[in-house]
């Protein structure tokens, strides 16, 4: 995955897209589905005033939940900026 963020003057929010490099619609919905809820259960790591696009790629559909949510949690703790 990539993550990309700008900090700014607003609360922390979240986009999600996904590459067509992962072929039909449905398989890019199941892998935007797990990238949001990766963010969901990750999201407290992230700096408190950033918008973020996290961009999935083939691995979020075959990686584990587990190491998916992992991967997002080390990304957005590596993001400078204070923590809510």
């Amino acid at each position: 995955m990539i993550v990309l963020w700008r900090a700014t003057a607003e609360p922390r929010r979240a986009g999600f897209a996904v590459s067509r490099q992962i072929r039909g619609a449905v398989q890019r919905n199941r892998a935007r589905r797990r990238l949001r809820e990766a963010y969901r259960a990750t999201r407290d790591t992230a700096p408190a005033h950033t918008a973020l696009v996290i961009i999935g790629r083939p691995g979020a559909l075959r990686e584990p939940f587990a190491a998916l949510a992992s991967e997002l949690r080390g990304a957005l703790a590596a993001i400078p900026g204070s923590r809510p």
